[in-house]
C-alpha cells in the first residue's frame, strides 16, 4: 500500500515530488524556446524578452496561483479538477460546466504532450545522424510506453525520482556553463523586456502562444497532490523552478551568441549541450520525457476514473495492476490514448510542428480551474476584494494566452480543441441523461407493501427464486423503494426469496471513505444496506456486500442459511441471487428534438460502455438481468374510440 510518509516533508517525499509531479513542466526547455522563435532570425529583443516573458510566467501561473494558492484547494489531501469541483458543487449548479470543460481539455490535450516531449528529445540526435528515421524511434517508444501500462508502475517508479533528479540537476549545470559568459542576460528578470517583447517586437503578442508553453504542466501539478502531498510539491518546487530559470537564461545567453541567425536543425537546448556529452545528454532527455508522459497517462486514468464515480462518463473497466493506493489502470483510455499519440506523431511528424497543437487546450482548462478556485475561495469566506482581484489578474493573464494560442487553431489547435470538444459533449449527455433518468424514478413507500413480501416469503406455493435476493437501488432512504423493483418482485414472475435485500450506492466527495449502515426494516424479510464509498473507490459490491453479510451472520443480526429442511440442519448456506433492472428508451416516448438526441446518445454509449454488472463485479452465475422501458411523454391516445 502507499506510504502515507511521503506526503510528510521528507527527503523522499521530496524525491517522489521530483519524480511524479513535475515531469511534464520539467521536460519544457525542450520546446519552449523553440516554439518562441519558430522560423525567425534571433534578436536580442526575442531572446531578453522570451527568457523574461518565461520567468514570469513561472512565477505568476505556476507559483503563486498552483503552487501556494490551488494547492489549498485539496479534498482529503486530494487534489485536481474534479476535486475541486466536488468541494464546491452543492453551492450552484452552473459550475458543473467550468468542471467538465476542464477536464475534457486536460484530457484532449494529453495526446499531444507524449509525443512533442518524446520526439524534442530523440530530435537530439539530428545533428550527428541527419538520415536517421526520428519518427519511428519516437513511435518505439510511445507504443511501448501504453503497452506496459497494464503491468502497473511500481518498478518504474521506483527509477522516477533519481532519474529526475538527474535531469533537473543537468539542465541546471548546462544553464550554468553558458551563464559564466554572460551574466548580464539576468537583466532580462526585469519585467519590462518582457513588455518590450508583447509592444515593440514584430507579432510579439502571438509568441505568447510559445511562451505559454513553458507552464502547460502546471495543472497535472494539482492533479498529482494526492500523491505526494503540498508541503513536500512546494519545497520540490523551488529547486525544480531554480533549474528551470537557470536553463532558460542558459538558452537565452546561447542565443544572444547567434543574434542574425536562424535555428535550423539545432535546438536552443541542444545548444547548451557540447558535442561530448550530446548522446548522454539525449539518453537524460529520452528518460526524462517517457517519465513525464507516463506521469501524464497516470493522470490521464485518474481523471477519467474520478469522472466515472461522479456520473460524467460511461462506465469503463478499472483495473488495479499493483496495490499501491490509486494506481489504476484502464484499458480503453490506454489504447485510445495510444491510438492518438501515435496519431498525432504521424500527422505532425516533428516536434515543432506539434507545437502549434500543443498549449491551446491546456489553457482553456486553466481558464476553468480559475473560475472554479476563484468561487472556492469565496464560499471559504477569503476577503472578497482578495478573491475579485486574483480573480481579474488570473482571468487577465490566461485569456491573454488564450487569445494568442487561438492563432494555432488553423495550424494544429484544432485537433485537440475539436476532441476536448466532443469529450465535453460526451461528458454533458451522459450527465444529462442520467438526471432525466433519475428525476423519472417513481419511488413509492414500502410500508404497504411489507405485508404482501412478508407473505411471498412464507408462501410454499410459489416456486423459491432464490434464499436471498438482493436488489440494487438509487434509494438511499429505506422507507423508500422503486416502484420498478416492486413491479419485478410481484407482478413479474413472482419472486419468492427468504430475504429480500435492498442495496445502495452512494459516491461522496471524500475520495478514499468506505462505509456502510444497515437497516432491518422487516426481520429475517427485508434488509437494506446503504454503501458510502469515496469517488476513487471502485465500487466492488460482490466484495462488499459479502463482508456486510458476514458481519452481520457474526452479530446474530440474520440467519442466511438454508431454509430448506434438508440443508438447514446441516448449516449450509442458501444463495445469493443479485438482479440488476436496466433501462431501455421506450418507443412510444414524445420527446423533444434535445432530449430524443441525449437520450439516444446515451443509450448509444451505455452499449458500449461496461455493463452495470461487470462495473459492481458481480459472479454472471447468480445475476437476473431484466430489462425496464423507460418512458417519457407518452403519446396521448385520448382520442381512441371504440367502435360498437
Amino acid at each position: 500500500m502507499e506510504n502515507n510518509n511521503l506526503k510528510n516533508l521528507t527527503f523522499a517525499g521530496f524525491l517522489v515530488s521530483i519524480g511524479i509531479v513535475f515531469g511534464d513542466i520539467g521536460t519544457s526547455p525542450l520546446y519552449t524556446y523553440t516554439a518562441i522563435i519558430g522560423t525567425q532570425t534571433i534578436t536580442e529583443l526575442v531572446a531578453l524578452g522570451g527568457v523574461s516573458a518565461i520567468f514570469w510566467t513561472l512565477t505568476f501561473q505556476t507559483t503563486i496561483k498552483y503552487v501556494f494558492i490551488t494547492l489549498r484547494a485539496d479534498n482529503k489531501g486530494e487534489g485536481g479538477i474534479f476535486s475541486l469541483y466536488t468541494l464546491i458543487r452543492r453551492y450552484k449548479r452552473w459550475l458543473l460546466f467550468p468542471a467538465i470543460a476542464g477536464g475534457s481539455f486536460l484530457l484532449a490535450d494529453s495526446i499531444i504532450t507524449p509525443p512533442i516531449s518524446v520526439s524534442s528529445a530523440v530530435e537530439g540526435l539530428k545533428p550527428s545522424f541527419p538520415a536517421l528515421p526520428i519518427i519511428p524511434i519516437v513511435l518505439t517508444i510511445i507504443v511501448l510506453l501504453f503497452i506496459i501500462q497494464q503491468k502497473g508502475t511500481s518498478f518504474l517508479g521506483k527509477l522516477f525520482g533519481p532519474v529526475m533528479l538527474v535531469w533537473f540537476s543537468m539542465i541546471a549545470v548546462l544553464g550554468i556553463v553558458e551563464l559564466s559568459g554572460n551574466l548580464t542576460v539576468f537583466k532580462a528578470l526585469n519585467p519590462y523586456y518582457a513588455y518590450r517583447l508583447l509592444t515593440e517586437y514584430p507579432g510579439g503578442f502571438w509568441l505568447l502562444g510559445g511562451v505559454f508553453l513553458c507552464t502547460t504542466g502546471a495543472e497535472a501539478l494539482y492533479s498529482d497532490l494526492g500523491h505526494c502531498g503540498r508541503r513536500n510539491i512546494q519545497i520540490s518546487w523551488l529547486y525544480v523552478k531554480l533549474c528551470l530559470i537557470l536553463c532558460y537564461f542558459g538558452q537565452a545567453a546561447w542565443l544572444l551568441k547567434h543574434v542574425g541567425t536562424i535555428l535550423t536543425d539545432v535546438s536552443p537546448f541542444f545548444g547548451l549541450v557540447p558535442q561530448w556529452f550530446i548522446f548522454p545528454a539525449i539518453a537524460v532527455a529520452a528518460l526524462a520525457t517517457i517519465i513525464a508522459s507516463q506521469a501524464l497517462i497516470s493522470g490521464s486514468f485518474t481523471l477519467v476514473a474520478e469522472a466515472i464515480r461522479l456520473n460524467l462518463w460511461p462506465k469503463l473497466r478499472v483495473i488495479f495492476p499493483t496495490e499501491i493506493k490509486g494506481q489504476i489502470y484502464i484499458p480503453t483510455i490506454n489504447w485510445l490514448l495510444m491510438a492518438g499519440c501515435c496519431g498525432v506523431v504521424l500527422f505532425f511528424k516533428e516536434s515543432k510542428n506539434m507545437e502549434a497543437a500543443f498549449g491551446l487546450s491546456v489553457t482553456l482548462t486553466m481558464l476553468m480551474t480559475t473560475i472554479l478556485l476563484s468561487f472556492y475561495l469565496y464560499i471559504k469566506k477569503v476577503n472578497r476584494i482578495a478573491v475579485f482581484t486574483l480573480l481579474l489578474i488570473f482571468l487577465t493573464i490566461e485569456g491573454a494566452f488564450l487569445i494568442a494560442n487561438l492563432k494555432k487553431f488553423m495550424h494544429g489547435g484544432w485537433v485537440t480543441l475539436s476532441l476536448g470538444i466532443l469529450i465535453f459533449v460526451i461528458m454533458y449527455i451522459w450527465h444529462r441523461a442520467s438526471e432525466i433518468k433519475h428525476n423519472l424514478q417513481k419511488l413509492v413507500d414500502i410500508g404497504p407493501y411489507l405485508p404482501i413480501l412478508k407473505e411471498l416469503s412464507n408462501d410454499s406455493t410459489v416456486p423459491k427464486y432464490a434464499t436471498n435476493l438482493v436488489y440494487l437501488t438509487s434509494s438511499g432512504n429505506p422507507s423508500k423503494i422503486e416502484e420498478g423493483i416492486i413491479h419485478s418482485i410481484l407482478y413479474k414472475q413472482p419472486k419468492r426469496a427468504d430475504i429480500f435485500w435492498l442495496v445502495h450506492i452512494e459516491v461522496i466527495d471524500a475520495p478514499y471513505h468506505m462505509s456502510y449502515k444497515v437497516n432491518i426494516i422487516a426481520p429475517e424479510d427485508v434488509v437494506h444496506v446503504s454503501f458510502k464509498l469515496g469517488f476513487r473507490i471502485a465500487p466492488k459490491i460482490n466484495s462488499l456486500f459479502r463482508v456486510v453479510v458476514e458481519e452481520m451472520v457474526k452479530n446474530n443480526e440474520v440467519n442466511i442459511h438454508s431454509r430448506y429442511a434438508s440443508l438447514d440442519k446441516h448449516n449450509i448456506s442458501g444463495d445469493f441471487r443479485f438482479v440488476i433492472i436496466q433501462r431501455f428508451l421506450s418507443f412510444e416516448n414524445e420527446l423533444s428534438f434535445t432530449n430524443d438526441f441525449i437520450l439516444k446518445v446515451y443509450f448509444f454509449l451505455r452499449k458500449i460502455s461496461l455493463p452495470d454488472e461487470k462495473e459492481y463485479g458481480l459472479d454472471y452465475s447468480n445475476l437476473t438481468i431484466e430489462k425496464s422501458p423507460l418512458i417519457l411523454g407518452s403519446p396521448k391516445l385520448s382520442s381512441l374510440i371504440r367502435e360498437i
